[in-house]
């Protein structure tokens, strides 16, 4: 197996990419982009701490239009309970680079953007983001550098909504035994995915 160690090597396996690929991101968010996120409840955000240390891809989600749009090039994540390793909030510290795919249930296309993030514990912000009564703990505020939708190939060959591509639950365990399990943890593993699930079941 060869290794693949430069840009034409890489380059010599793939088509070059269409006009559309080449000019579809843009520098701001748009109509269609704004419609993207206030219909959201779901995404996904990337970082990676300095120096080439560890990376981080976290879940984010709640009811659509969680995410603040705060202006054409501006936005506004709201931090909710989990569990506090704050392995983003602390990259983003360090390195401010992310990038962030949203998922809308039943579509294939996804809106990714790239920029870079900062950290805000802004009283009056966090009680806008409020949910379930209680404000958002920290708002990671992004400014958007690119901005584009994703082909849709990736979830159409995943079958992602096709309620007949789901797997029967009982393939694995609950969370909590999983976790249990991996982290080789003293005590009984029913337990810990009694606990683990009480604890989830607290949403804010």
């Amino acid at each position: 197996m060869a290794a693949i160690d430069s840009l034409e090597a890489l380059r010599a396996h793939y088509r070059a990419p269409s006009e559309r690929s080449r000019r579809k991101a843009i520098d701001r968010l748009d109509a269609h982009c704004r419609t993207f996120i206030a219909h959201a409840p779901f995404l996904v955000i990337g970082t990676a701490a300095a120096n080439g240390g560890p990376g981080d891809v976290s879940p984010r989600g709640d009811g659509p239009g969680f995410v603040h749009v705060v202006d054409d090039r501006t936005i506004l994540i709201p931090d909710r309970p989990g569990n506090n390793r704050l392995d983003t909030l602390s990259n983003i510290l360090e390195n401010p680079e992310v990038a962030i795919i949203f998922m809308i249930p039943g579509f294939d296309e996804t809106l990714r953007i790239n920029g870079r993030a900062g950290l805000t514990d802004n009283a009056e912000l966090l009680d806008r983001m409020a949910m379930g009564g209680k404000p958002a703990l920290m708002a990671i505020r992004v400014g958007v550098r690119e901005a584009y939708i994703h082909c849709n190939r990736a979830l159409r060959r995943a079958r992602l909504w096709d309620e007949a591509s789901k797997p029967d639950r009982a393939i694995l365990p609950g969370g909590g035994r999983m976790v249990h399990e991996m982290a080789e943890l003293s005590g009984d593993p029913e337990e810990a995915d009694r606990t683990y699930n009480e604890g989830t079941r607290k949403l804010y």
